[in-house]
């Protein structure tokens, strides 16, 4: 026997309004969270990370990770991430240039738009012993506390994100931090210690304003899930793979 209904032949165009409902809903709860944008002092994060080691080896796992997905480990139900900003510069090591390279580009496949990279650049710099006169020469990165502190400033006269979430624990970044609490307030901010570093000045900054820094060194399980796979393909075919270095360091394998 044949079913009849008032809804007979209305069923497709009900699905559809149904999904675009929905759809409406989203973008709607979208709308009403607010952006976050993260800025990553990468010298500080990278041997933050370094410094963990030596003290306890499962952070092996945290050079060859998803920064997006880290990041969004760290933002709360009612926020949306806009961008992550990560400034560094290009080591003058080959070694080290290509393990860098291949750790921003592996971010970039993955994140597109939502990952940028900054740089600044090395510069050889000659320091003097004072007891035996010698010269050494040091690498110094240079430019990329101006470019975050530009960059921070800058997002806020634009409008471009509501929170400004900075990854480091570098006290000259105290300047800009102190500028927008002043003249933006109703950006939020929030400090984020990358890994064995710690500011008390930055720390007791934030207190007076009624915040507190987190720590990601309490924050290790983040790390473990944001692990990237050992290869990366890209859309034109590419592959950014872990660097063997880097492979040898990691507390368990990744498949």
């Amino acid at each position: 026997m044949q079913r009849h209904s008032f809804l007979n032949g209305y069923e497709p165009r009900l699905s559809w309004l149904f999904f675009l409902v929905l759809l409406l809903i989203c973008v709607m709860e979208n709308d009403n969270k607010k952006l976050v944008t993260f800025y990553i002092d990468g010298f500080n994060f990278y041997y933050g990370i370094k410094r963990s080691i030596l003290a306890d080896e499962k952070w092996g796992n945290a050079y060859w990770i998803d920064i997006v997905k880290l990041c969004e480990g760290f933002i709360g139900p009612d926020e949306v991430l806009a961008k992550v900003i990560y400034f560094t510069a290009t080591p003058l090591s080959i070694g080290k240039s290509a393990r860098q390279s291949a750790f921003l580009n592996a971010n970039k496949a993955l994140n597109k738009e939502r990952f940028e990279i900054v740089r600044g650049k090395y510069l050889e710099k000659q320091y003097e012993c004072p007891s035996c006169k010698t010269k050494i020469s040091r690498p110094e990165e240079k430019k990329t506390d101006v470019n975050i502190s530009v960059r921070m400033i800058r997002d806020c006269i634009h409008r471009t994100t509501d929170s400004i979430n900075l990854i480091s624990a570098d006290t000259d970044l105290l300047p800009p931090l102190e500028l927008i609490k002043s003249d933006f307030p109703e950006i939020k901010l929030k400090v984020i210690f990358p890994p064995s570093n710690y500011s008390h000045d930055v720390a007791n900054t934030l207190q007076s304003w009624k915040s507190k820094v987190v720590l990601m060194k309490n924050n290790y399980k983040r790390f473990e899930n944001a692990v990237m796979p050992d290869n990366v393909p890209t859309e034109d075919g590419k592959i950014y793979s872990i660097p063997a270095e880097w492979k040898a360091k990691q507390f368990f394998q990744k498949f």
